[in-house]
């Protein structure tokens, strides 16, 4: 059992890693890059979107860097230290 929660918190981390970096991208209404990103999106924000109203992005010039990603990564890592060791 541990052992298959191990892979589902390897699985998460990286469908997670995928919707920061294609977030970075302009992405056209309709396209196949949507609608892989809709599903990132479906998948990630259930978890993203509470912690992101407890901590509003952070203000820079234009632009906000949203923390939610990275407090998210840090849980993950450590929840996946303590059950899955090393």
């Amino acid at each position: 059992m541990a052992l298959l929660l191990c892979r589902l918190l390897d699985a998460y981390l990286i469908i997670l890693f995928a919707r920061v970096i294609i977030s970075w991208f302009p992405i056209a209404p309709g396209s196949t890059m949507a609608t892989v990103y809709g599903f990132l999106h479906a998948v990630t924000e259930p978890v993203l979107g509470p912690l992101r109203r407890l901590i509003p992005p952070l203000g820079m010039g234009g632009m906000g860097l949203d923390l939610s990603p990275i407090i998210v990564f840090f849980g993950i890592a450590i929840l996946r230290q303590v059950l899955c060791g090393p």
